[in-house]
């Protein structure tokens, strides 16, 4: 249990944080500022809980830490998907469109959210600075280099991009998701995220203190995850059926993925029958 508990813990959080901010952003855009305001107020929580037990070194604090970590990071999920942090630039790209030019619209429509990214982890690091208990930060920053590497992914050029998790007033990132077999970035992204999951579960089994055991174990669930979702971006699996009860508007996803086989005409033969 001592291993077991944060692992699951970790994998509970993520999904269903994320399968309701996938819920959230498929609203009617009235919603959204009320999404908003509950999601700034769950930032200003997340905090308060990782400042508060940036002193306490009992299992418990670890838990706290990791989710106001986590939870930090689904306010810049929301906040991007909603459209309310996103960039100055809001149209798609023209066809053709490639190479550094398209990097460069990329950034443009995602900067304002970058630099929010940066402007929360100084917060948190700031206030958890020198302390014990910084299993928080280390969760934002592990969270924000899996998004960084899944995101110039799916730019480069992947199997599966997932369209359908793109909220329809967003259309404007479909633009940058790129289909491919295969790019030179996903081995290396892979293997790295491999190692760390290695790592950080040699960390947890070989811990003493309860505190290292939970946050050593809470990391390296999340660090298995980001291996597991970056084999999604290659893999034609229905992923969507992880976050279906988040869906409703979108349940029929994954038909749209494989085109309707055709369909033979049968017009020809009825009104030019054989003699």
């Amino acid at each position: 249990m001592d291993y077991a508990l944060p692992i699951a813990y970790a994998l509970f959080l993520w999904w269903f944080s994320t399968g309701l901010i996938f819920y959230l952003d498929q609203l009617p855009v009235r919603t959204f500022k009320w999404s908003m305001a509950g999601a700034t107020a769950v930032l200003g929580l997340s905090f308060y809980a990782m400042w508060s037990t940036a002193d306490d070194t009992s299992r418990w604090a670890a838990y706290v830490s990791f989710s106001g970590g986590l939870l930090a990071w689904g306010w810049q999920e929301i906040s991007l998907y909603t459209g309310f942090v996103t960039g100055p630039r809001k149209t798609r790209c023209a066809a053709g469109c490639s190479g550094w030019r398209h990097f460069g619209h990329a950034i443009q429509v995602n900067l304002w959210h970058e630099i929010a990214i940066i402007l929360v982890a100084i917060a948190i690091a700031a206030m958890t600075w020198e302390s014990a208990n910084q299993w928080g930060l280390w969760t934002y920053l592990l969270l924000w280099s899996l998004h960084l590497s899944a995101r110039l992914n799916v730019f480069l050029g992947v199997r599966n991009v997932s369209e359908e998790f793109v909220p329809a007033h967003m259309e404007v990132l479909k633009s940058f998701l790129t289909r491919k077999p295969m790019n030179l970035l996903f081995p290396f992204s892979v293997t790295a995220a491999t190692i760390g999951a290695v790592l950080l579960f040699g960390e947890a089994f070989s811990a003493e203190a309860d505190h290292h055991v939970t946050g050593y174990s809470l990391l390296a669930a999340l660090m298995a995850l980001a291996v597991v979702e970056h084999w999604f971006l290659m893999l034609p699996l229905p992923v969507e059926k992880l976050w279906h009860w988040s869906l409703p508007a979108r349940r029929n996803a994954a038909k749209s993925r494989k085109p309707a086989p055709p369909k033979f005409d049968y017009t020809t033969l009825k009104t030019n029958p054989t003699p």
